[in-house]
């Protein structure tokens, strides 16, 4: 239980620090959003973090609930790396277009 009131208490200070980012316009609406959602469902999965325990056991995973969403994150981390090196690879094209574009305009 105490356990899950200071992590119930670090989630409440990240939502209070991109409250303070969207009001001094460092952060757009979307990913406001798109964070305090994500951290919403963390402390709605804090909460009720027994129940999880219950529905992991009800499928047979002989792990606890906390280990379960550990793994459920550690996936999604993953997904979101590989989604990155697309976009980064992506952008990478692009700046090599516009550099060989800029080149080219400067040697006519």
């Amino acid at each position: 239980m105490p356990q899950q009131i200071i992590a119930l208490i670090i989630i409440f200070l990240f939502i209070s620090r991109l409250v303070r980012q969207k009001n001094r316009q460092e952060i757009g609406s979307n990913e406001l959003w798109l964070w305090l959602s994500f951290w919403m469902l963390a402390a709605i999965s804090i909460i009720f973090i027994k129940f999880i325990d219950r529905f992991v056991a009800y499928f047979g995973f002989s792990m606890s609930g906390i280990n379960f969403l550990l793994y459920l994150s550690v996936l999604a981390l993953f997904y979101l790396v590989f989604r990155l090196r697309l976009n980064l690879a992506k952008l990478d094209k692009n700046l090599t277009e516009v550099v060989r574009q800029l080149t080219l305009n400067n040697k006519k």
